[in-house]
């Protein structure tokens, strides 16, 4: 028997694309994040990223570190060369402007990609003047939000909250 010490939640282990399309939180239009793990202690965050029709998506930088994998489709960063496409790995630094797109170029009109944030996501627009931010707190609540909209319950994001 595993004893569980005082105020550690337990572990996680559920499918990561879901039957229920409702666990999919819209983010924009086209575009939907299903959580996977919401650290309120790191303020990292790690979630699907759903993309349903081609186009740019946001023009943003990160103070951290993130890390993804595609799982279906591919997309690109206007300012590479490369494309991420079903399988890749994909590091991103800290402090570099990127925008992410999803289009013909690609050969891609969908695409789901796992990825781990640490920090803040922040908006920019080109001038690199700030549009607006993403964090973890900020990802519970737009979780609440929809999760009530759907009939879920605002409790339900409670369960990827550590």
């Amino acid at each position: 028997m595993i004893t569980q010490l005082p105020g550690i939640r337990p572990e996680i282990a559920q499918k990561a694309i879901p039957d229920d399309e409702r666990v999919w939180v819209p983010q924009a239009k086209d575009v939907w994040f299903r959580p996977l793990l919401l650290n309120t202690v790191t303020g990292s965050w790690c979630n699907l990223l759903r993309v349903r029709k081609s186009g740019v998506l946001s023009r943003h930088i990160h103070p951290s570190i993130v890390t993804g994998m595609v799982l279906k489709g591919s997309w690109r960063y206007l300012e590479h060369d490369w494309i991420a496409e079903e399988g890749s790995f994909v590091y991103e630094p800290p402090g570099e402007i990127h925008t992410l797109v999803v289009d013909e170029q690609v050969g891609a009109q969908e695409m789901i990609t796992f990825f781990n944030i640490h920090g803040a996501m922040v908006y920019v627009d080109e001038a690199g003047n700030v549009t607006g931010y993403e964090d973890v707190f900020t990802k519970i609540e737009m979780c609440r939000k929809h999760y009530v909209e759907v009939g879920l319950g605002k409790e339900f994001v409670d369960q990827y909250v550590r």
